[in-house]
């Protein structure tokens, strides 16, 4: 009878399965939407609070008075300034539209520090929805949609669905810029920081909402269907 010692099979655990997710992949993993949402609108909710509850109170800096709504700008930029650093820090993309309104922020919000006059800050959203109308109007005449380039793989469309809805774009931005004039021109700081602050997102938002045919009538299909 063979007596040879068998062998012990081998204990060692087989390795684990990998996952398969390297460490580029979590770092590019994809915005949290109320992280994203807060660092968007936080700055403009938070310039609407102090600009509240500070009322007719004035702040001295260096023997200069400056009201609620020069002391809410200097609230504002620093932190907008700050959120849209953290969501590079995070996320490594900032759209186009977020570099410009930063850029425009940090000038405009601080010509309106500097020279205590809150018509800079205010004429500000104005120029912002006149540029943007300018880029996508020109390329309309140059027979691209350049909103396709930023917004193509959150929102696939035809060619003709992107022509239409650069084209509305381009109108509702022009619109925007002449509320925002009209409101700033004519009312009171409060009802601009009001039209500001919630008056402007929600005609945005009502704009989405008026294009959800368009969305699904030019939506691109999906392989297999």
């Amino acid at each position: 009878m063979d007596r040879t010692p068998q062998r012990a099979p081998d204990a060692r655990p087989d390795p684990a399965p990998q996952s398969g997710t390297a460490p580029d992949d979590i770092a590019q993993a994809a915005p949290n939407p109320a992280l994203k949402a807060a660092l968007e609108y936080g700055p403009l909710l938070l310039f609407f609070a102090v600009f509240m509850l500070m009322g007719d109170r004035t702040v001295d800096i260096g023997g200069q008075a400056y009201g609620r709504f020069i002391v809410s700008t200097m609230v504002f930029v620093p932190v907008m300034a700050a959120a849209t650093l953290a969501q590079w820090a995070m996320w490594r993309t900032l759209s186009v539209m977020q570099i410009v309104t930063l850029v425009l922020v940090v000038v405009f919000g601080g010509l309106t520090i500097w020279l205590n006059d809150e018509r800079f800050f205010k004429i500000k959203p104005t120029l912002i929805y006149l540029m943007f109308a300018a880029i996508l109007g020109a390329g309309l005449l140059a027979g691209r949609s350049l909103l396709s380039l930023v917004l193509a793989e959150a929102l696939p469309l035809k060619p003709e669905g992107w022509r239409i809805l650069t084209i509305r774009m381009t109108v509702f931005f022009v619109v925007m810029a002449g509320l925002n004039e009209l409101v700033w021109r004519n009312m009171s700081d409060t009802a601009w920081v009001n039209f500001k602050t919630f008056g402007l997102p929600l005609l945005m938002f009502v704009f989405i909402i008026s294009n959800a045919r368009l969305f699904s009538r030019y939506a691109l299909e999906k392989p297999g269907e």
